[in-house]
Protein backbone atom coordinates (compact mmCIF):
# COMPACT_ATOMS: atom_id res chain seq x y z
CA UNK A 1 0.00 0.00 0.00
CA UNK A 2 1.45 3.53 -0.69
CA UNK A 3 1.06 5.83 2.03
CA UNK A 4 0.70 8.51 0.32
CA UNK A 5 -2.99 6.78 -0.96
CA UNK A 6 -3.95 5.76 2.59
CA UNK A 7 -7.09 7.97 3.93
CA UNK A 8 -5.99 10.38 1.10
CA UNK A 9 -9.26 10.56 -0.71
CA UNK A 10 -10.80 12.57 -3.24
CA UNK A 11 -14.01 15.28 -1.33
CA UNK A 12 -15.78 17.57 -2.23
CA UNK A 13 -13.11 20.01 -0.20
CA UNK A 14 -10.38 19.05 -2.59
CA UNK A 15 -11.22 17.69 -5.71
CA UNK A 16 -13.89 20.01 -7.94
CA UNK A 17 -14.58 19.20 -11.88
CA UNK A 18 -12.51 21.50 -14.32
CA UNK A 19 -15.19 23.29 -16.28
CA UNK A 20 -14.56 26.58 -17.90
CA UNK A 21 -17.99 28.00 -17.08
CA UNK A 22 -16.59 28.47 -13.59
CA UNK A 23 -14.51 31.92 -15.41
CA UNK A 24 -17.96 33.60 -15.98
CA UNK A 25 -19.24 33.15 -12.52
CA UNK A 26 -15.71 34.48 -11.05
CA UNK A 27 -15.95 37.48 -14.00
CA UNK A 28 -19.06 38.48 -12.14
CA UNK A 29 -18.07 37.95 -8.40
CA UNK A 30 -15.37 39.80 -8.76
CA UNK A 31 -15.48 42.27 -11.57
CA UNK A 32 -19.91 42.55 -11.76
CA UNK A 33 -19.47 46.34 -13.38
CA UNK A 34 -17.02 45.65 -15.73
CA UNK A 35 -17.54 46.06 -19.40
CA UNK A 36 -17.66 42.80 -20.78
CA UNK A 37 -18.98 42.24 -24.50
CA UNK A 38 -20.14 44.76 -27.15
CA UNK A 39 -21.45 44.76 -30.38
CA UNK A 40 -22.06 47.72 -31.67
CA UNK A 41 -24.66 50.00 -29.78
CA UNK A 42 -25.10 46.81 -26.99
CA UNK A 43 -22.54 46.62 -24.25
CA UNK A 44 -22.75 44.43 -21.11
CA UNK A 45 -21.06 44.23 -17.95
CA UNK A 46 -19.81 40.68 -16.72
CA UNK A 47 -23.01 40.98 -14.08
CA UNK A 48 -25.20 41.73 -16.80
CA UNK A 49 -23.71 39.13 -19.24
CA UNK A 50 -24.44 35.93 -16.18
CA UNK A 51 -27.89 36.83 -15.84
CA UNK A 52 -28.76 36.64 -19.73
CA UNK A 53 -26.68 33.15 -19.79
CA UNK A 54 -28.50 32.33 -16.69
CA UNK A 55 -32.04 33.23 -17.66
CA UNK A 56 -31.66 31.38 -21.06
CA UNK A 57 -30.38 28.31 -19.07
CA UNK A 58 -33.42 28.08 -17.17
CA UNK A 59 -35.33 28.87 -20.29
CA UNK A 60 -33.75 25.42 -22.46
CA UNK A 61 -34.44 23.58 -18.99
CA UNK A 62 -37.89 24.37 -19.27
CA UNK A 63 -38.18 23.28 -22.56
CA UNK A 64 -36.75 20.02 -21.44
CA UNK A 65 -33.17 20.59 -22.18
CA UNK A 66 -31.13 18.80 -19.48
CA UNK A 67 -27.54 16.54 -19.87
CA UNK A 68 -26.46 15.54 -23.22
CA UNK A 69 -28.63 17.12 -24.99
CA UNK A 70 -27.79 19.03 -27.67
CA UNK A 71 -28.97 22.96 -28.74
CA UNK A 72 -27.33 24.05 -31.92
CA UNK A 73 -26.38 27.32 -32.83
CA UNK A 74 -26.45 28.73 -36.55
CA UNK A 75 -25.19 32.41 -35.87
CA UNK A 76 -22.88 35.24 -36.68
CA UNK A 77 -19.98 36.48 -34.09
CA UNK A 78 -23.11 38.30 -32.13
CA UNK A 79 -23.38 38.04 -28.36
CA UNK A 80 -25.91 35.07 -28.52
CA UNK A 81 -23.45 33.03 -29.81
CA UNK A 82 -20.53 33.87 -27.00
CA UNK A 83 -23.91 33.70 -24.54
CA UNK A 84 -24.68 30.42 -25.82
CA UNK A 85 -20.90 28.90 -24.30
CA UNK A 86 -22.06 29.03 -20.87
CA UNK A 87 -25.80 28.98 -21.36
CA UNK A 88 -26.29 25.72 -22.79
CA UNK A 89 -23.55 23.47 -20.39
CA UNK A 90 -24.82 25.27 -17.84
CA UNK A 91 -27.86 23.17 -18.35
CA UNK A 92 -25.98 19.90 -18.59
CA UNK A 93 -26.63 20.53 -22.87
CA UNK A 94 -24.19 19.93 -25.10
CA UNK A 95 -23.29 23.50 -27.84
CA UNK A 96 -23.27 22.41 -31.42
CA UNK A 97 -21.88 25.34 -32.91
CA UNK A 98 -22.76 24.86 -37.23
CA UNK A 99 -20.76 26.58 -39.53
CA UNK A 100 -22.97 29.34 -41.16
CA UNK A 101 -22.04 29.05 -45.18
CA UNK A 102 -22.99 25.33 -45.39
CA UNK A 103 -25.59 24.32 -47.56
CA UNK A 104 -29.02 23.16 -46.47
CA UNK A 105 -28.13 19.04 -46.86
CA UNK A 106 -25.31 19.29 -44.32
CA UNK A 107 -27.14 21.24 -42.28
CA UNK A 108 -29.72 18.97 -42.15
CA UNK A 109 -27.38 15.54 -41.50
CA UNK A 110 -25.86 17.97 -38.87
CA UNK A 111 -29.07 18.13 -37.20
CA UNK A 112 -30.29 15.01 -37.45
CA UNK A 113 -26.90 13.31 -36.75
CA UNK A 114 -26.41 15.35 -33.59
CA UNK A 115 -30.10 14.47 -32.24
CA UNK A 116 -30.49 18.35 -31.40
CA UNK A 117 -33.50 19.33 -29.85
CA UNK A 118 -33.26 22.97 -30.21
CA UNK A 119 -32.01 25.25 -33.19
CA UNK A 120 -31.04 28.88 -32.61
CA UNK A 121 -30.33 30.54 -35.60
CA UNK A 122 -29.90 33.94 -37.30
CA UNK A 123 -32.91 35.35 -39.60
CA UNK A 124 -30.20 35.92 -42.21
CA UNK A 125 -29.61 32.26 -42.60
CA UNK A 126 -33.47 31.48 -43.25
CA UNK A 127 -33.14 30.43 -47.25
CA UNK A 128 -30.67 27.16 -46.46
CA UNK A 129 -32.22 26.52 -42.84
CA UNK A 130 -35.87 26.63 -44.19
CA UNK A 131 -34.90 23.73 -46.62
CA UNK A 132 -32.21 21.78 -44.06
CA UNK A 133 -35.81 21.82 -42.01
CA UNK A 134 -38.24 20.86 -44.92
CA UNK A 135 -35.98 16.96 -44.72
CA UNK A 136 -34.55 16.80 -41.12
CA UNK A 137 -36.26 13.65 -39.03
CA UNK A 138 -35.69 15.09 -35.68
CA UNK A 139 -38.45 17.03 -34.05
CA UNK A 140 -36.72 20.73 -33.20
CA UNK A 141 -37.63 23.28 -31.28
CA UNK A 142 -36.22 27.30 -33.40
CA UNK A 143 -35.43 30.12 -32.09
CA UNK A 144 -34.27 32.79 -34.17
CA UNK A 145 -31.75 36.02 -33.39
CA UNK A 146 -33.40 39.41 -35.30
CA UNK A 147 -30.03 41.10 -34.99
CA UNK A 148 -30.94 44.64 -36.04
CA UNK A 149 -27.58 45.04 -37.19
CA UNK A 150 -28.43 43.10 -40.19
CA UNK A 151 -28.87 43.73 -43.09
CA UNK A 152 -32.78 44.06 -43.38
CA UNK A 153 -33.57 42.86 -46.81
CA UNK A 154 -32.38 39.38 -46.42
CA UNK A 155 -34.02 38.56 -43.20
CA UNK A 156 -37.06 36.37 -42.75
CA UNK A 157 -38.43 34.77 -39.77
CA UNK A 158 -37.75 31.13 -39.24
CA UNK A 159 -39.50 29.76 -35.56
CA UNK A 160 -42.19 30.70 -33.36
CA UNK A 161 -39.51 31.56 -30.65
CA UNK A 162 -37.21 34.89 -30.78
CA UNK A 163 -34.04 34.97 -28.75
CA UNK A 164 -34.56 37.98 -26.26
CA UNK A 165 -38.28 37.04 -25.66
CA UNK A 166 -37.59 33.52 -25.02
CA UNK A 167 -34.07 34.46 -22.61
CA UNK A 168 -37.03 36.96 -20.86
CA UNK A 169 -38.94 33.68 -19.39
CA UNK A 170 -36.39 32.32 -17.64
CA UNK A 171 -35.53 32.89 -13.93
CA UNK A 172 -32.98 34.78 -12.99
CA UNK A 173 -32.01 32.88 -9.50
CA UNK A 174 -31.71 29.56 -12.24
CA UNK A 175 -28.85 27.53 -10.41
CA UNK A 176 -27.00 26.01 -13.48
CA UNK A 177 -25.30 23.06 -12.97
CA UNK A 178 -21.67 21.97 -12.42
CA UNK A 179 -20.90 19.06 -14.50
CA UNK A 180 -20.62 16.02 -12.49
CA UNK A 181 -17.64 14.79 -14.26
CA UNK A 182 -14.98 16.86 -16.32
CA UNK A 183 -14.99 14.06 -19.11
CA UNK A 184 -18.54 15.21 -19.44
CA UNK A 185 -19.34 16.59 -22.99
CA UNK A 186 -19.38 20.23 -23.58
CA UNK A 187 -19.40 21.01 -26.94
CA UNK A 188 -19.63 19.25 -30.23
CA UNK A 189 -18.05 20.80 -33.70
CA UNK A 190 -18.19 19.16 -37.52
CA UNK A 191 -15.62 18.97 -39.48
CA UNK A 192 -15.45 20.05 -43.10
CA UNK A 193 -16.54 17.01 -44.43
CA UNK A 194 -14.95 17.52 -48.00
CA UNK A 195 -14.86 14.36 -48.83
CA UNK A 196 -18.57 12.56 -47.68
CA UNK A 197 -20.78 13.54 -44.13
CA UNK A 198 -18.50 15.57 -41.66
CA UNK A 199 -17.75 14.17 -38.61
CA UNK A 200 -18.74 15.28 -35.29
CA UNK A 201 -16.07 16.37 -32.88
CA UNK A 202 -16.55 15.77 -29.25
CA UNK A 203 -15.11 18.23 -26.55
CA UNK A 204 -15.38 18.46 -22.75
CA UNK A 205 -15.30 20.39 -20.00
CA UNK A 206 -12.29 19.53 -18.74
CA UNK A 207 -10.24 19.91 -21.97
CA UNK A 208 -11.70 23.20 -22.36
CA UNK A 209 -10.35 24.35 -19.27
CA UNK A 210 -7.41 23.33 -20.13
CA UNK A 211 -7.22 25.08 -23.58
CA UNK A 212 -8.14 27.94 -22.09
CA UNK A 213 -5.66 28.42 -19.78
CA UNK A 214 -2.96 26.96 -21.63
CA UNK A 215 -4.06 29.84 -24.44
CA UNK A 216 -3.47 33.01 -21.94
CA UNK A 217 -0.02 30.97 -21.28
CA UNK A 218 1.32 30.55 -24.69
CA UNK A 219 0.05 33.94 -26.12
CA UNK A 220 1.17 35.37 -22.70
CA UNK A 221 -2.35 37.31 -22.45
CA UNK A 222 -2.70 39.59 -19.58
CA UNK A 223 -5.17 40.76 -17.41
CA UNK A 224 -8.40 43.55 -19.00
CA UNK A 225 -7.06 42.42 -22.70
CA UNK A 226 -9.87 43.92 -26.01
CA UNK A 227 -10.61 40.60 -27.86
CA UNK A 228 -11.57 41.23 -31.14
CA UNK A 229 -13.60 38.17 -32.36
CA UNK A 230 -12.75 37.93 -36.01
CA UNK A 231 -12.48 34.43 -35.92
CA UNK A 232 -15.88 32.26 -35.69
CA UNK A 233 -17.40 31.23 -32.53
CA UNK A 234 -18.72 28.51 -34.18
CA UNK A 235 -15.08 26.97 -35.22
CA UNK A 236 -13.52 25.41 -32.74
CA UNK A 237 -15.71 27.01 -30.43
CA UNK A 238 -13.72 30.58 -31.35
CA UNK A 239 -10.59 28.48 -30.68
CA UNK A 240 -11.79 28.33 -27.03
CA UNK A 241 -11.30 32.27 -26.32
CA UNK A 242 -15.45 32.66 -25.51
CA UNK A 243 -13.88 31.17 -22.44
CA UNK A 244 -10.34 32.14 -22.17
CA UNK A 245 -11.10 35.95 -21.94
CA UNK A 246 -13.88 36.07 -19.36
CA UNK A 247 -11.33 34.32 -17.50
CA UNK A 248 -8.78 37.30 -17.43
CA UNK A 249 -11.28 39.78 -17.19
CA UNK A 250 -10.99 40.79 -20.89
CA UNK A 251 -13.33 42.22 -23.18
CA UNK A 252 -14.90 40.68 -26.25
CA UNK A 253 -15.84 43.10 -29.38
CA UNK A 254 -17.71 40.71 -31.54
CA UNK A 255 -17.59 41.78 -34.94
CA UNK A 256 -20.57 40.33 -37.27
CA UNK A 257 -18.76 39.60 -40.58
CA UNK A 258 -15.08 39.98 -42.14
CA UNK A 259 -14.79 43.44 -43.15
CA UNK A 260 -11.17 45.06 -42.59
CA UNK A 261 -12.38 48.69 -42.60
CA UNK A 262 -14.17 47.38 -39.93
CA UNK A 263 -11.71 45.60 -38.06
CA UNK A 264 -9.68 49.01 -37.85
CA UNK A 265 -12.32 51.01 -37.01
CA UNK A 266 -13.29 48.39 -33.88
CA UNK A 267 -9.18 48.52 -32.91
CA UNK A 268 -9.18 52.16 -33.06
CA UNK A 269 -12.59 52.45 -31.42
CA UNK A 270 -11.83 49.57 -28.47
CA UNK A 271 -8.19 49.65 -28.07
CA UNK A 272 -8.23 46.09 -29.09
CA UNK A 273 -4.98 44.67 -28.22
CA UNK A 274 -5.77 41.02 -29.24
CA UNK A 275 -7.52 38.84 -32.33
CA UNK A 276 -7.33 35.53 -33.89
CA UNK A 277 -7.67 34.98 -37.83
CA UNK A 278 -6.76 32.95 -40.70
CA UNK A 279 -3.76 33.91 -42.84
CA UNK A 280 -6.60 34.99 -45.70
CA UNK A 281 -7.30 37.67 -42.98
CA UNK A 282 -4.01 38.66 -42.42
CA UNK A 283 -3.88 39.25 -46.07
CA UNK A 284 -7.18 41.44 -46.60
CA UNK A 285 -5.76 43.24 -44.18
CA UNK A 286 -2.41 43.82 -45.72
CA UNK A 287 -3.64 44.25 -48.73
CA UNK A 288 -6.33 47.11 -47.96
CA UNK A 289 -6.36 50.21 -49.84
CA UNK A 290 -4.94 52.99 -47.58
CA UNK A 291 -8.36 54.80 -46.81
CA UNK A 292 -9.62 51.24 -45.58
CA UNK A 293 -6.44 51.80 -43.17
CA UNK A 294 -6.05 53.59 -40.16
CA UNK A 295 -2.51 54.14 -38.42
CA UNK A 296 -2.32 52.04 -34.69
CA UNK A 297 -1.90 53.43 -31.70
CA UNK A 298 -0.29 50.61 -30.02
CA UNK A 299 0.72 46.98 -30.94
CA UNK A 300 -1.78 44.50 -31.93
CA UNK A 301 -1.20 40.85 -30.67
CA UNK A 302 -2.62 38.63 -33.70
CA UNK A 303 -2.71 34.54 -33.68
CA UNK A 304 -2.89 33.07 -37.11
CA UNK A 305 -3.67 29.54 -37.93
CA UNK A 306 -4.86 27.77 -41.02
CA UNK A 307 -2.95 26.88 -43.79
CA UNK A 308 0.40 27.42 -43.43
CA UNK A 309 1.14 31.60 -44.07
CA UNK A 310 3.62 32.21 -46.35
CA UNK A 311 6.59 34.13 -44.77
CA UNK A 312 6.04 37.29 -46.40
CA UNK A 313 2.77 38.10 -44.41
CA UNK A 314 4.80 38.07 -41.33
CA UNK A 315 6.99 41.21 -42.46
CA UNK A 316 3.73 42.89 -44.33
CA UNK A 317 1.86 42.73 -40.95
CA UNK A 318 5.17 43.75 -38.92
CA UNK A 319 5.22 47.13 -41.14
CA UNK A 320 1.74 47.95 -40.19
CA UNK A 321 2.34 47.36 -36.48
CA UNK A 322 0.73 44.25 -35.94
CA UNK A 323 2.48 41.57 -34.19
CA UNK A 324 1.91 38.13 -35.26
CA UNK A 325 2.65 34.43 -33.50
CA UNK A 326 1.89 31.18 -35.98
CA UNK A 327 -0.43 28.46 -34.09
CA UNK A 328 -1.74 25.13 -35.39
CA UNK A 329 -4.40 22.71 -34.30
CA UNK A 330 -7.51 21.33 -35.57
CA UNK A 331 -11.11 21.27 -34.74
CA UNK A 332 -10.27 17.55 -32.86
CA UNK A 333 -7.48 19.55 -30.33
CA UNK A 334 -9.95 22.15 -29.24
CA UNK A 335 -7.55 24.67 -31.83
CA UNK A 336 -4.25 25.36 -31.82
CA UNK A 337 -1.88 22.77 -30.10
CA UNK A 338 1.68 24.27 -31.00
CA UNK A 339 3.25 27.98 -31.68
CA UNK A 340 6.19 29.31 -32.82
CA UNK A 341 7.72 30.11 -29.39
CA UNK A 342 10.19 32.80 -29.91
CA UNK A 343 13.91 32.42 -29.01
CA UNK A 344 15.61 35.67 -28.27
CA UNK A 345 19.08 34.07 -29.99
CA UNK A 346 16.82 34.93 -33.49
CA UNK A 347 17.11 38.38 -33.09
CA UNK A 348 20.32 38.11 -34.95
CA UNK A 349 19.23 36.55 -37.86
CA UNK A 350 18.23 39.00 -41.07
CA UNK A 351 14.34 39.01 -41.54
CA UNK A 352 14.13 37.19 -44.07
CA UNK A 353 15.77 34.02 -41.77
CA UNK A 354 13.12 35.77 -39.00
CA UNK A 355 10.19 35.07 -40.79
CA UNK A 356 10.73 31.82 -42.13
CA UNK A 357 10.92 30.60 -38.58
CA UNK A 358 7.97 32.78 -38.03
CA UNK A 359 6.40 30.90 -40.38
CA UNK A 360 7.10 26.98 -38.74
CA UNK A 361 4.15 25.35 -36.91
CA UNK A 362 6.47 25.78 -33.61
CA UNK A 363 6.36 23.44 -30.52
CA UNK A 364 3.62 22.34 -28.03
CA UNK A 365 1.52 24.42 -26.30
CA UNK A 366 1.68 24.28 -22.44
CA UNK A 367 -1.19 22.15 -22.30
CA UNK A 368 -0.12 20.03 -24.65
CA UNK A 369 1.67 16.69 -23.36
CA UNK A 370 2.75 15.43 -26.78
CA UNK A 371 3.52 16.83 -30.25
CA UNK A 372 5.79 15.14 -32.26
CA UNK A 373 6.46 14.08 -36.05
CA UNK A 374 6.31 10.46 -36.73
CA UNK A 375 6.53 7.76 -39.65
CA UNK A 376 2.75 6.74 -39.58
CA UNK A 377 3.11 2.93 -40.23
CA UNK A 378 5.89 2.02 -37.59
CA UNK A 379 5.12 4.94 -34.55
CA UNK A 380 8.56 5.89 -34.24
CA UNK A 381 9.71 9.38 -34.35
CA UNK A 382 10.95 10.79 -37.81
CA UNK A 383 15.03 12.26 -37.51
CA UNK A 384 14.96 15.84 -36.57
CA UNK A 385 16.96 16.65 -39.99
CA UNK A 386 14.45 19.13 -41.46
CA UNK A 387 14.40 16.84 -44.24
CA UNK A 388 12.25 13.56 -43.12
CA UNK A 389 9.03 13.96 -43.97
CA UNK A 390 6.21 12.18 -41.37
CA UNK A 391 2.94 12.67 -39.84
CA UNK A 392 2.14 15.25 -36.58
CA UNK A 393 0.68 13.30 -34.06
CA UNK A 394 -0.45 14.91 -30.73
CA UNK A 395 -1.20 13.69 -26.99
CA UNK A 396 -2.97 15.35 -24.17
CA UNK A 397 -5.85 16.47 -22.23
CA UNK A 398 -6.97 18.81 -25.16
CA UNK A 399 -7.37 15.99 -27.97
CA UNK A 400 -11.40 15.13 -28.23
CA UNK A 401 -12.97 12.80 -26.51
CA UNK A 402 -14.16 11.30 -29.92
CA UNK A 403 -16.19 11.31 -32.87
CA UNK A 404 -19.66 11.09 -32.33
CA UNK A 405 -21.18 7.83 -33.12
CA UNK A 406 -18.27 7.52 -35.17
CA UNK A 407 -16.12 4.27 -33.02
CA UNK A 408 -13.86 2.95 -36.00
CA UNK A 409 -13.19 6.62 -36.87
CA UNK A 410 -11.92 7.30 -33.36
CA UNK A 411 -9.97 4.31 -33.02
CA UNK A 412 -8.96 4.59 -36.35
CA UNK A 413 -7.45 8.66 -35.66
CA UNK A 414 -6.10 7.64 -31.80
CA UNK A 415 -3.97 4.36 -32.91
CA UNK A 416 -1.34 3.40 -31.65
CA UNK A 417 -1.87 5.99 -28.64
CA UNK A 418 -1.70 9.48 -30.37
CA UNK A 419 -3.84 11.16 -32.23
CA UNK A 420 -2.92 11.23 -36.42
CA UNK A 421 -3.32 14.36 -37.64
CA UNK A 422 -3.04 13.96 -41.13
CA UNK A 423 -0.52 16.86 -41.68
CA UNK A 424 3.11 15.71 -43.30
CA UNK A 425 5.96 17.83 -41.67
CA UNK A 426 9.44 17.66 -40.80
CA UNK A 427 11.12 18.38 -37.82
CA UNK A 428 14.07 20.66 -37.34
CA UNK A 429 17.11 20.08 -35.60
CA UNK A 430 15.68 22.51 -32.69
CA UNK A 431 12.28 20.89 -32.34
CA UNK A 432 10.21 23.17 -34.05
CA UNK A 433 7.87 21.47 -36.64
CA UNK A 434 7.78 23.03 -39.91
CA UNK A 435 4.18 21.14 -41.97
CA UNK A 436 4.82 20.14 -45.42
CA UNK A 437 1.63 19.68 -46.36
CA UNK A 438 -1.97 17.55 -45.78
CA UNK A 439 -1.41 13.79 -46.55
CA UNK A 440 -3.65 13.99 -49.46
CA UNK A 441 -2.15 17.44 -50.88
CA UNK A 442 1.16 16.57 -51.75
CA UNK A 443 2.03 16.35 -55.00
CA UNK A 444 4.04 13.33 -56.05
CA UNK A 445 5.85 13.90 -59.71
CA UNK A 446 8.20 11.42 -60.99
CA UNK A 447 8.37 9.76 -57.26
CA UNK A 448 9.76 12.77 -56.32
CA UNK A 449 7.20 14.15 -53.08
CA UNK A 450 6.83 17.96 -53.63
CA UNK A 451 5.39 20.39 -50.97
CA UNK A 452 2.44 22.37 -52.44
CA UNK A 453 3.33 24.68 -49.26
CA UNK A 454 6.91 25.40 -50.61
CA UNK A 455 5.36 26.65 -53.70
CA UNK A 456 2.70 28.20 -52.61
CA UNK A 457 5.56 30.55 -50.50
CA UNK A 458 7.71 31.13 -53.31
CA UNK A 459 4.83 32.36 -55.25
CA UNK A 460 3.30 34.52 -52.24
CA UNK A 461 6.87 36.48 -52.34
CA UNK A 462 5.94 38.35 -56.03
CA UNK A 463 4.92 41.57 -55.32
CA UNK A 464 1.35 40.89 -57.49
CA UNK A 465 0.18 37.40 -56.17
CA UNK A 466 -2.14 38.10 -53.27
CA UNK A 467 -3.12 34.05 -52.44
CA UNK A 468 -1.58 31.39 -54.06
CA UNK A 469 -2.92 27.62 -54.17
CA UNK A 470 -1.06 25.15 -55.56
CA UNK A 471 -2.49 21.17 -56.38
CA UNK A 472 -1.24 18.41 -58.61
CA UNK A 473 -2.19 18.21 -61.98
CA UNK A 474 -2.43 14.49 -63.87
CA UNK A 475 0.67 14.46 -65.96
CA UNK A 476 0.79 11.70 -68.59
CA UNK A 477 5.17 11.76 -68.21
CA UNK A 478 5.57 12.32 -64.21
CA UNK A 479 2.17 10.97 -63.15
CA UNK A 480 1.31 14.65 -61.52
CA UNK A 481 2.44 18.22 -61.48
CA UNK A 482 2.10 21.21 -59.59
CA UNK A 483 -0.60 23.63 -60.83
CA UNK A 484 -0.88 26.94 -58.90
CA UNK A 485 -4.18 28.98 -58.47
CA UNK A 486 -3.60 32.72 -58.37
CA UNK A 487 -5.72 35.69 -56.92
CA UNK A 488 -3.44 38.50 -57.99
CA UNK A 489 -2.79 42.12 -56.34
CA UNK A 490 -5.73 44.68 -57.88
CA UNK A 491 -3.32 46.99 -60.13
CA UNK A 492 -0.62 45.07 -60.21
CA UNK A 493 -0.83 42.64 -63.29
CA UNK A 494 1.18 39.61 -63.68
CA UNK A 495 1.40 36.78 -66.68
CA UNK A 496 1.75 33.10 -66.36
CA UNK A 497 4.98 33.03 -67.78
CA UNK A 498 6.53 36.05 -65.54
CA UNK A 499 5.13 33.98 -62.20
CA UNK A 500 6.86 30.62 -63.65
CA UNK A 501 10.03 32.10 -64.48
CA UNK A 502 9.89 33.96 -60.77
CA UNK A 503 9.59 30.36 -59.72
CA UNK A 504 12.36 28.95 -61.70
CA UNK A 505 14.47 31.30 -59.65
CA UNK A 506 14.73 29.61 -56.46
CA UNK A 507 12.78 26.04 -56.76
CA UNK A 508 14.30 23.24 -58.43
CA UNK A 509 12.91 22.83 -61.79
CA UNK A 510 10.48 19.85 -61.26
CA UNK A 511 8.81 22.05 -58.07
CA UNK A 512 8.26 25.07 -60.85
CA UNK A 513 4.51 25.03 -61.57
CA UNK A 514 3.68 23.72 -64.99
CA UNK A 515 0.47 26.02 -65.35
CA UNK A 516 -0.80 29.02 -63.74
CA UNK A 517 -4.49 29.84 -63.62
CA UNK A 518 -5.65 33.11 -62.47
CA UNK A 519 -8.73 33.13 -60.19
CA UNK A 520 -11.08 34.02 -57.28
CA UNK A 521 -9.62 31.20 -54.99
CA UNK A 522 -12.75 29.50 -53.12
CA UNK A 523 -12.13 29.24 -49.76
CA UNK A 524 -14.05 28.59 -46.22
CA UNK A 525 -15.83 30.59 -43.56
CA UNK A 526 -12.56 30.43 -41.90
CA UNK A 527 -10.69 31.24 -44.58
CA UNK A 528 -9.15 27.69 -45.93
CA UNK A 529 -8.56 27.28 -49.52
CA UNK A 530 -10.83 24.90 -50.83
CA UNK A 531 -8.59 22.47 -52.26
CA UNK A 532 -10.68 19.85 -53.24
CA UNK A 533 -12.75 22.35 -55.72
CA UNK A 534 -9.54 23.60 -56.99
CA UNK A 535 -8.80 19.52 -58.09
CA UNK A 536 -11.83 19.52 -59.54
CA UNK A 537 -10.92 22.77 -61.84
CA UNK A 538 -7.50 20.95 -62.78
CA UNK A 539 -9.07 17.79 -64.47
CA UNK A 540 -10.94 20.76 -66.44
CA UNK A 541 -7.62 21.64 -67.97
CA UNK A 542 -6.22 18.05 -68.36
Amino acid sequence: MNHYDTNLDKSKANFVPLTPLSFLQRAKDIYPNYEALVYEDRKYTWKEVYKRCIKFASALEKLGIGKGDTVSFLAFNTPEIFEAHYSVPMTGGVLNTINIRLDAKTIAYILDHSEAKVLVVDRQLHVEVKKALSTIKNKIIIIDINDKYADQSKLEKIGDLEYEEFLNTGDEDYYWKMPEDEWQAISLSYTSGTTGNPKGVVYHHRGSYLMSTGSATAWNMPNRLNFLTVVPMFHCNGWCYPWTVPMLNGKTICLRNIDIKKIFELIEEHNVTHFGGAPIVLNMITGAPENDRKKLKQKVYVLTAGAPPPSIIFKKMKSLGFEVMHVYGLTETYGHVTQCAWNEEWNEFDEEKQNEIKARQGVRYPNTEGATIMDPETMKEVPKDGKTIGEIMIRGNVVMKGYFKDKDATEKAMKGGWFHTGDLAVMHPDGYVKIQDRSKDIIISGGENISSIEIENTLSKHPSVSIAAVVAKPDEKWGEVPCAFIESVKDKPVTEKELIDFCKETLAKFKVPKNVVFCELPKTSTGKIQKFELRKKVKELS
